[in-house]
Order: structure tokens, then sequence, then C-alpha cells
């Protein structure tokens, strides 16, 4: 099996799985982390209000980061490790908040939506870190790890809210 099969074996068994695997530095997970055994309904998600025109913005934002999602994988696939690590800072990283005027529809999310959201950046940019540490090292392991919390805080958004 060669590295870069190997990388997608590893990446897709920890996103599949519900691994969790905690941020830099944290010793436990936070509750909008845990995952449930049954999959999240209308009932169970928090509904949040946004302005029509900002609504149809966030879900073109959150369509954009699945996208950069499945462009990093690509990358990875390919072991053009410096480009996934640039997708993920440019795109969803903190280098990413005027690309997607995070300001203007954070005002809108509940505090416990913009926590998931802003760990999301972090993570992403951690990821960014680990892939381009994984250039130099060969061991995809950290960066794999890393993109994993990045996914893992989008199923915990769309778990615990839904925009209305």
């Amino acid at each position: 099996m060669n590295r870069s099969t190997l990388a997608l074996a590893m990446m897709a068994t920890l996103v599949t799985s519900g691994i969790s695997l905690p941020a830099a530095g944290q010793t436990h997970q936070h509750e909008h982390m845990q995952m449930e055994a049954a999959p999240p309904t209308e009932a169970t998600r928090q509904p949040v209000k946004f302005p029509s025109q900002l609504r149809e913005h966030e879900l073109a934002n959150m369509r954009d980061h699945l996208s950069t999602l499945a462009q990093i994988q690509v990358a990875l696939s390919k072991n053009a490790i410096d480009e996934a690590a640039g997708l993920a800072e440019k795109r969803l990283g903190m280098s990413s908040f005027g690309l997607h005027g995070a300001h203007e529809v954070a005002k809108y999310m509940p505090k416990g939506m913009q926590e998931i959201g802003s760990e999301m950046h972090r993570a992403a940019s951690r990821f960014a870190v680990e892939a381009t540490n994984a250039g130099a090292t060969g061991d995809l392991r950290p960066a794999l790890a890393a993109l994993a919390t990045v996914t893992q805080q989008c199923v915990a958004c769309h778990a615990a809210y839904r925009l209305k």
C-alpha cells in the first residue's frame, strides 16, 4: 500500500468511525463534540434564525467548506501536501474570516454555535501547520488527526443547530 492510499484509508477510518480527537491542548471533550447514537432530527437541533439574505450566504459558506474539505482530500491523495495546507488555511483557517464574512453572520449565532465555528477555523489552521510539517517529516498521521478534528466540528455544529 503506497503512502497516499494509506493516508486516505487512515483519514476515512478516523472520520467515519466517530473517533473523537481533542484539539491541541484539550484534555476533555466539549458537550458539542460528543457523538449521539441516533442521528439528529429537526426536533433535537436548535433552530437559528438568520435574515433571509444572510441565511443563503451562510449556507453557501458551508457548501464551500465542504467543497474545500473534498479538495483537501484530493490534494492529499495526490501527495500535494502543500496544496492541502494552503487550501485549509486560505479557505477554512483563521485567515479565511474575511472571505466568508464571519463577523457579519456571527452576531446571529448562539454562543455555542460561535464556539464550534471558531474551533473549526482554529482546527483548520492547525491542520495546515500539521500538513506542512508532514511535508517535511513524511508522517501524515498528525495532519490526518487534525483534519478529522476539522470535520468533527462540522458534524458537531450540524448535529446541534439548523438554520431557520
